[in-house]
């Protein structure tokens, strides 16, 4: 059972390295500069709006994920603006803003 789980996650790994490569750095960073208007130029947003710069790429791919999905509540707009992207633009908008100096 444990190496199904090593497989598993082995996979996911290398799946996730291809994704990162299918979209390029200048994708990523015209579809992070849709989220600007909320969460500020590449990701540093104004007092009382979250910032993205810096943030845990993982973090924000699963949160995004979630959104998604509709496992969180509909509080905001961002169940609707996750759902207009691919998991792999997302992953590439998260590491877009991992990279950016908070």
């Amino acid at each position: 059972m444990k190496m199904k789980h090593f497989l598993t996650a082995a996979s996911w790994l290398v799946l996730s390295g291809l994704v990162q490569a299918q979209i390029d750095p200048l994708q990523a960073r015209s579809l992070a500069a849709s989220c600007a208007a909320c969460h500020g130029t590449d990701g540093r947003a104004q007092p009382g709006m979250v910032s993205l710069a810096g943030s845990n790429k993982d973090d924000v791919v699963r949160k995004m994920l979630d959104y998604k999905a509709d496992r969180v509540p509909a509080a905001t707009i961002m169940h609707q603006l996750a759902k207009g992207y691919t998991d792999e633009q997302i992953v590439a908008i998260a590491g877009y803003f991992a990279a950016q100096k908070r």
